[in-house]
């Protein structure tokens, strides 16, 4: 087997596990704020992962499509697939301002200095590599990743086994944390793990439709598809339990897994906050480049200069806050991953039904 799975899986995975999932803020409002049900949460969103990363990378593969436009368009049809193509865009620019929004959260928990430095910094850096070839871009985003995730893991891993809070006093902390479903008719972990598993196939809905339109071979396609689904899931689930076995102390910060490293060390904060900046910046390159790339062909000169331009428009409006920005846009963007879930699940469905129609027809001849 060629390695072409496990860079769609790398990537996949870079692009969601960004600045809202290493700081553990995500996790935290989607999952960790229900007590320990939400442990049942992560494995829904992990098999949601799975099966629509392998849907979305097969779809495109299947088509060559050389942009997300193309799969909406077959999903949708012209007409609305223009009109979700136009309103997901949207999103993605407000994920990209969350990534630096939390890259200003880092440099102000970490090294108090001004929030708007690290915002700065990042800016900086998406524009340069924007600039890159796309498979530069893919080839960069997907190796950061096996790196910062052993990381994150062995910070949670280690904050797990060394708490010592009760279960009573860990339900209790939970309850104290506000979750996305807050101030809905009702709140539940499963409306949590709906919302975190549809916002995120809608963050990384552009990339994977390039991923997979670059590889001719659609099984590959959907294996890598398939395994960077259930690698989401096993992070997420393993992250959530870090958080909850020590939520007593986590309640009110922006970065709750970097507040976990300085427990262990300063040392490890120190590599924690460049780890999260380097997930942060992954993900932010992801974004604004599928903005940019809905207005210019990428690579023109025309694309550089949208990104200059949108990249510092997200710079001025990332100054609201991390926290504040990830409560407002990514249930919003939710909604827009639960109409492309439908989409998908619809058309997983019609498929196999004309398989196995063309099976009995084969068949009775």
């Amino acid at each position: 087997m060629s390695k072409q799975p496990f860079l769609i899986a790398m990537t996949f995975m870079s692009i969601i596990i960004g600045g809202g999932f290493a700081s553990g803020q995500e996790v935290l409002q989607f999952f960790t704020g229900y007590g320990a049900i939400g442990i049942a949460g992560t494995l829904v969103s992990g098999l949601l992962f799975a099966f629509l990363g392998m849907q979305i990378a097969r779809m495109s593969s299947t088509m060559q499509a050389s942009s997300h436009k193309e799969v909406l368009e077959a999903l949708f049809g012209k007409r609305a697939g223009l009109v979700i193509d136009l309103v997901l865009s949207f999103f993605l620019f407000g994920v990209g301002v969350v990534m630096l929004a939390g890259s200003g959260s880092i440099f102000a928990q970490q090294y108090g200095l001004p929030p708007l430095f690290g915002g700065v910094l990042l800016s900086v850096l998406v524009i340069l590599t924007l600039c890159l070839r796309v498979r530069g871009i893919i080839n960069l985003i997907s190796l950061i990743m096996p790196v910062l995730l052993l990381l994150v893991l062995t910070i949670t891993v280690y904050s797990f086994f060394t708490s010592s809070a009760s279960l009573e006093t860990l339900e209790a902390a939970a309850a104290e944390v506000p979750t996305i479903s807050d101030g809905w008719s009702f709140s539940h972990w499963f409306i949590g793990a709906l919302l975190y598993a549809s916002f995120n196939i809608a963050v990384g809905f552009p990339m994977l439709s390039v991923i997979g339109g670059l590889t001719r071979d659609t099984r590959e396609a959907s294996l890598g598809g398939i395994l960077g689904g259930v690698g989401l899931g096993v992070l997420i689930f393993l992250l959530n339990i870090g958080l909850f076995a020590n939520l007593e102390r986590l309640a009110g910060v922006d970065m709750p897994s970097l507040m976990l490293a300085t427990a262990v060390s300063p040392v490890v904060a120190m590599v924690m906050s460049v780890a999260l900046i380097c997930m942060i910046y992954s993900t932010a390159v992801g974004m604004f480049f599928a903005f940019s790339a809905r207005f210019a062909a990428p690579e023109s000169g025309r694309f550089k200069l949208f990104s200059v331009i949108f990249t510092l428009v997200g710079l001025v409006l990332s100054q609201f806050g991390f926290s504040t920005l990830i409560g407002t846009v990514y249930p919003m963007l939710g909604v827009v991953g639960l109409i492309l879930i439908v989409a998908l699940g619809i058309r997983w469905y019609s498929t196999r039904q004309r398989s196995k129609a063309q099976l009995a027809s084969s068949a009775s001849r």
